[in-house]
């Protein structure tokens, strides 16, 4: 009885060393793959134009996704020029205007009425320019938030995106490479393996390439 329970033991250990093994080969294989398509990706080479062409949809969001990244960081850029012509401008017109008025101050003619005039339009509309300078800071951080906390999260999400596509193109590779040296009498539990293997990457991919299109869709929404 003892040595009956010692040899299911024995066998026990063996068929879980046997598991790991596999499973520690498999996730070699799986980072061989992935690191093959990263290369590929790198180097430009072409790649099915099939798979290419089922992402076509991510990669038009993506490509909205660096515009409304540019187009943002352009009106941060505008922004910060504009208020700093109109403080230049703004003083600009507040030392004409009190270089108006003390020579009107002097002049009591008709020209001096005319520059104490002028003088006095120059100082409110020097004014006004200044009064704009709050709801244009107001805006300016609000888009600076929606660039540092929506676009970066966005970004955050495309990166990990990225990262599940390259896995994902991976396993298609190791899937091929398995199709081309399938033999159905030795290698088919393998075939299979890789099989769950690129469903399981399918899987995370697809999940994270919703998540990324849905919050593009939702940038694009909030910029209007």
């Amino acid at each position: 009885m003892s040595y009956r329970n010692s040899n299911n033991n024995f066998q026990y250990d063996n068929k879980y060393n046997e598991q790991q093994d596999r499973n520690s080969l498999s996730k070699l294989r799986s980072k061989y793959w992935t690191t093959k398509q990263l290369v590929i990706k790198k180097l430009g080479r072409e790649e099915d134009e099939f798979v290419i062409a089922s992402d076509a949809d991510v990669d038009a969001k993506l490509e909205l996704l660096f515009t409304i990244k540019k187009s943002c960081h352009d009106l941060l850029r505008i922004m910060d020029c504009y208020q700093t012509n109109v403080l230049i401008l703004s003083h600009e017109e507040t030392d004409m205007a009190r270089f108006l008025k003390d020579y009107a101050q002097a002049d009591k003619n008709r020209a001096g009425k005319i520059m104490a005039s002028v003088s006095k339009v120059l100082a409110f509309t020097a004014q006004q320019r200044l009064s704009l300078r709050q709801p244009l800071l107001r805006l300016h951080n609000e888009i600076e938030t929606f660039r540092l906390r929506a676009v970066t999260d966005t970004f955050a999400t495309v990166k990990r995106m990225e990262t599940a596509r390259t896995e994902y193109r991976g396993s298609i590779l190791w899937l091929k490479d398995a199709s081309a040296q399938l033999d159905p009498e030795k290698q088919l539990e393998k075939f299979r393996r890789v099989q769950s293997q690129v469903k399981v990457a399918k899987t995370d991919y697809d999940r994270l390439k919703s998540d990324v299109i849905q919050k593009i869709d939702l940038l694009t929404a909030s910029r209007w």
